[in-house]
């Protein structure tokens, strides 16, 4: 588990479910307001190393830095050279590396840099055992069958926001999420329970986790072999890299979006970390894990080729 924090203010929590995500757009524009304006005057041409450059060139340099901060503002300021080159190339644009990236430095944007969490893992004393399955092999042939999940908390104005998360080793989706006030166990067994409901768990699929006291309990143990038969599997105690795929998760959520913003009450973070999860991880980021595609793209390339050879 990790703790991400986040100064903030005021008012009541309200209900967070997928069905309320479409009501959030006041908030995202006011997000985008607050947060720090990207540079716009550049200057191209005379003056650069290498000196004058001709016009079509420049033209050319233009045409693509105007490409570049789009990219770069669509993915609320996130997105690093390689992934607005695997953007650019996707739309049928042409461009190097080395362009991507010296354009990106004279417009003064960058891409958000990872940071490590601090992890708070503690095992209950009635622990339910199990072995570690997926042996560090974060990789499964086809969607469904091999789940991670772990839990966070994040600050806000009214206390702490407790996520828990499903996600997918074949898509990298996140396919079950819960938010509450609290950690208890009902907490991950309703992000499974979530997954569940949406086909994203076949019967006997494997789910790992740390051995954090919820993911141990007998309560987690019943409520997985009632979903199917989910086979449970955990890492060593302390050791963040058994459970690599939900930290780098968690990694992304805060330093692509909550860091960077102010939340004053438990329902306003929760629907920014929903629109997060559910519009822009989901569907809209390219994941370099997945050859800078997005999770849903991934998805549907496998639901087209078991159509297509039924």
């Amino acid at each position: 588990m990790h703790k991400a924090s986040t100064d903030a203010r005021s008012s009541a929590a309200g209900s967070i479910s997928p069905a309320s995500i479409g009501a959030t757009g006041s908030l995202w524009a006011s997000l985008d307001r607050a947060r720090r304006p990207l540079p716009h005057a550049v200057c191209f041409g005379a003056g650069a190393v290498g000196g004058p450059i001709p016009a079509p060139r420049q033209q050319r340099r233009r045409e693509l830095a105007e490409h570049v901060r789009r990219l770069h503002e669509a993915s609320n300021g996130t997105s690093g050279f390689r992934r607005i080159l695997a953007c650019l190339h996707a739309e049928g644009v042409d461009a190097s590396q080395g362009l991507v990236r010296s354009i990106m430095r004279e417009l003064g944007i960058f891409g958000v840099q990872p940071r490590s969490n601090k992890r708070t893992t503690v095992p209950a004393p009635d622990a339910h055992t199990s072995p570690d399955l997926l042996r560090r092999d974060f990789t499964a042939a086809e969607p469904a069958t091999r789940l991670v999940g772990d839990i966070t908390y994040l600050r806000t104005g009214q206390g702490w926001l407790y996520l828990a998360t499903v996600i997918d080793l074949h898509s990298r989706m996140v396919v079950g999420w819960s938010m509450a006030e609290h950690m208890r166990t009902g907490l991950v067994c309703d992000a499974l329970r979530m997954a569940h409901t949406h086909g994203h768990v076949r019967p006997g699929a494997v789910f790992h986790s740390d051995r954090g006291s919820q993911y141990t309990s007998a309560g987690y143990a019943a409520v997985a072999g009632e979903l199917g038969g989910v086979r449970l599997s955990v890492g060593r105690s302390g050791s963040c890299h058994d459970d690599a795929v939900a930290e780098s998760w968690f990694s992304m959520l805060n330093n692509e979006m909550f860091h960077r913003y102010r939340f004053a009450t438990l329902a306003e973070a929760g629907f920014a970390v929903m629109r997060y999860i559910e519009v822009f991880s989901n569907r809209q980021r390219l994941h370099s894990t997945l050859g800078y595609r997005t999770p849903a793209a991934v998805l549907a390339l496998w639901q087209e080729a078991v159509a297509l050879s039924a």
